[in-house]
């Protein structure tokens, strides 16, 4: 059968898209997002080609023209200005009025009779008068009918001049014949969150260690007290682990023991007692007044709060007697404990997201978001979600964004390279990376490379944690206080966003032996810290988050620019604005046991720099100042303390 109708443009090899349209790419708000796509059609008309965005639920479209550029391969750009789901589609068509004047611009020569051509261009002129409103319909009619007195009168050239003039140009912009075109369908879409998913520094901290007595169980109010010397570092995010009750029955003891002494805490993953479950509050925390002003301050001190969200019941939690179908069981009907081997969690069942009751236990989890969003949870740091379902979590977020389209979601995901990306995919915002266990130049920088500058950049963002409760990576176990400088430089300027667990600027790192864990864990007893113990890096860590928040360059997640040197042990890159009114070059030693020199390869021409002209480098973490010529430069960086260059490079 012969087609009856068929796109008259060919629209094809869109970007960004993400699996072929199925997934949106990602943004924040004020981000652009660079559009292009391969544009062309049978035959030699002329093009044109419009980008059309717009809020999903909004009716019209916001239109911009595409540009054209080698090969057929067309360019546009939008900034997206609201946070929630957006969408992006390419509409193309024949420019019939360019391609007249194309063509009387050819056959115009001495002698040529132009009446057919004249004619014809008479009747593009008519049809895009009639698409034209008010004052615009009436002087596209005036000019027409001057076209058609000059062409009576045998006036070819003025005929010509009034068809091809600057007025009907504008006009024919104005109001173009779109008939012989197509709009890309089914449009692509983007995610816009809010700017501090792109970039924030996150502090992770016990509640219950917040205290000044050894052994005594700190409170919220603790907590309150805390929190004006955790902003002074720079910290944009406060992230809690389970705050919830917790259960009684095998509860851990120190050091993860099968067997609690009388006082153990217990793991805050083992949720649910005769208090409550995952919306309960531990009453040894305080009372929910409390909650409320621990919320409140961290909204005056404009720290947001990030919220453990853990999938995980204790035997004490009141599900297990209330929906024992929403867990799994062993033959003998007894219900499994967590596992994951060798590491075993007899206090802890976790849900069956295979229930046949899959409604009642998916609205559960929507109704825990939901609730701990009306108590002031803007992040959700959600545990092992590459155990649950993804469709699953693309549920349950879509719900959540229907109502609250700013709550962040962040995958701790340490998992398989497929399922990390599928989640970013899928709704989360951010992920944990592998760059806890990156330490070698060739190591980050593919890494960061794939991160950064390939596909993954659209869509996923990984927020680089140097530590964690659960992991003390060998290099922090090892390296001392210049590992501990040397690993925070680099996660606070190789992603935009970055995190320490607390104790990071103390430098604490005795470990179990032979294991990436700590010795005397967090997760099963209370601590008590001197935050001013000497040998702490508090004033590092604060120059940096300074350093970070007062550089452009250094809030951009994407294209980090790797420099070579002569020193493997010296790594190098650089972050810049697009017009390079902030350049800033990183230089780290992965070394925290020796000194290490190398000379720098200084890309000039991206820098925005002439061979022969001198410039400053400005070390902002040291405050020093070197001048600096040409494409090599020398650094010589070794601990104790001076692990790295932040430098922002200054013309004179």
């Amino acid at each position: 059968m012969v087609p009856q109708d068929y796109p008259r443009v060919i629209i094809e090899a869109v970007e960004p898209q993400i699996d072929g349209g199925h997934f949106p790419v990602k943004r924040v708000v004020g981000e652009k997002l660079a559009v292009s796509a391969d544009i062309y059609k049978e035959g030699h008309d002329k093009l044109a080609a419009l980008l059309k965005v717009r809020p999903v639920g909004t009716a019209t479209w916001q239109e911009s023209p595409l540009q054209p550029g080698d090969n057929d391969r067309w360019h546009g750009e939008f900034t997206v200005t609201s946070i929630g789901r957006w969408e992006y589609t390419i509409e193309a068509y024949a420019e019939r009025y360019l391609s007249w004047v194309d063509e009387i611009g050819k056959k115009n020569v001495p002698g040529a009779q132009l009446t057919s051509e004249l004619l014809e261009g008479l009747a593009i002129l008519k049809k895009s008068a009639a698409l034209a409103q008010g004052e615009d319909r009436s002087r596209m009619q005036s000019i027409i009918a001057a076209i058609e007195s000059a062409l009576a009168a045998g006036e070819q050239q003025g005929a010509v001049d009034l068809g091809i003039g600057s007025v009907m140009h504008e006009m024919m912009a104005k109001y173009p014949d779109r008939s012989e075109g197509y709009q890309l369908v089914p449009a692509l879409s983007v995610m816009v969150n809010r700017p501090i998913t792109r970039f924030a520094a996150w502090y992770e901290f016990f509640p219950r260690s917040q205290g000044t007595v050894p052994y005594r169980h700190g409170t919220l109010q603790d907590s309150i007290r805390r929190l004006p010397a955790i902003k002074a570092m720079g910290f944009d995010v406060i992230y809690l682990p389970p705050i919830h009750p917790i259960g009684y029955a095998y509860r851990k003891g120190k050091n993860n023991s099968l067997v609690a002494e009388p006082g153990d805490v217990g793991s805050p993953w083992a949720i649910g007692n005769e208090h409550g479950g995952h919306m309960g509050l531990e009453p040894k925390l305080g009372t929910w007044a409390d909650w409320d002003e621990f919320a409140a301050t961290c909204r005056e001190l404009g720290i947001e709060i990030a919220l453990d969200y853990v999938m995980n019941c204790s035997p004490d939690h009141p599900y297990v007697a209330e929906h024992p179908d929403w867990f799994f069981h062993r033959p003998d009907g007894s219900i499994k404990y967590a596992e994951n081997p060798p590491k075993k969690y007899q206090d802890v069942y976790p849900l069956n997201f295979g229930t046949a009751d899959r409604t009642g236990l998916w609205q559960e989890m929507l109704k825990i978001f939901l609730f701990w969003v009306s108590k002031g949870v803007t992040t959700f740091r959600v545990d092992n979600p590459h155990t649950k379902p993804v469709p699953f979590w693309e549920w349950v977020i879509a719900e959540v964004h229907r109502e609250h389209p700013e709550v962040i979601f962040l995958a701790e995901a340490f998992t398989k390279p497929k399922m990390m990306r599928l989640l970013a995919k899928v709704g989360f915002a951010q992920s944990y990376t592998y760059f806890t266990w990156r330490n070698s130049k060739y190591e980050l920088t593919e890494y960061v490379s794939e991160l950064t500058c390939g596909p993954m950049k659209e869509y996923f963002t990984g927020n680089f944690f140097a530590n964690t409760p659960d992991i003390l990576p060998p290099i922090l176990q090892h390296g001392g206080r210049p590992a501990f400088i040397m690993r925070a430089v680099l996660a606070a300027t190789l992603s935009t966003v970055y995190g320490i667990y607390s104790g990071y600027e103390l430098c604490e790192n005795a470990a179990l032996p032979g294991k990436e864990e700590y010795l005397d864990s967090e997760k099963y007893e209370i601590k008590v810290r001197d935050w001013l113990a000497p040998g702490n890096i508090v004033d590092i860590i604060t120059r940096i988050n300074q350093i970070r928040h007062e550089s452009a360059a250094l809030q951009i997640y994407n294209d980090v620019l790797f420099i070579a040197t002569t020193n493997p042990q010296i790594l190098a890159y650089a972050k810049m604005t697009d017009d390079r009114s902030d350049v800033i070059l990183c230089v780290v030693n992965l070394d925290p046991h020796h000194k290490q020199a190398a000379l720098l390869d200084i890309p000039l021409d991206a820098f925005g720099i002439a061979a022969d002209e001198q410039y400053q480098a400005h070390d902002l973490l040291s405050d020093e100042r070197y001048r600096w010529q040409g494409p090599t430069a020398y650094v010589e960086l070794g601990p104790p303390s001076k692990m790295a260059h932040i430098i922002k490079i200054r013309r004179w």
